[in-house]
């Protein structure tokens, strides 16, 4: 299972940007799925997660300006974030719980990061 982020980048502080995840490989189900983030010589912190039947929860520090959402039969989870901050330049990675095909039990995944720059 690979699990392959898209859409960071540079913008200015208010602006907006989506992250996008695409899971491959043979999956049988996904589970919970989630955003997390590292600034440089901070630790990982969660971003978002939202469970297979939709239920989202949110860090603090980015509640009512960012959304996460996701479409199983694409097996996909985004991240739409608005009114960026300086403070939420880090990279980006998503990470999610899979059924795979043949094995009999769940594991975890996470992708690579993607790189968010918000200018002041």
């Amino acid at each position: 299972v690979q699990l392959q982020a898209s859409g960071g980048g540079l913008v200015q502080a208010g602006g907006s940007l989506r992250l996008s995840c695409k899971v491959f490989g043979k999956i049988n189900r996904a589970y919970n799925m989630s955003w997390h983030r590292q600034a440089p010589g901070k630790e990982r912190e969660l971003v978002a997660v939202i469970t297979r039947g939709g239920t989202t929860n949110y860090g603090d520090s980015v509640k009512g300006r960012f959304t996460i959402s996701r479409d199983n039969a694409l097996n996909t989870v985004d991240l739409q974030m608005n009114n960026l901050k300086p403070e939420d330049t880090a990279d980006y990675f998503c990470n999610g719980d899979f059924d795979e095909y043949g094995l009999g039990f769940t594991s975890n995944y996470w992708g690579h990061g993607t790189l968010v720059t918000v200018s002041s």
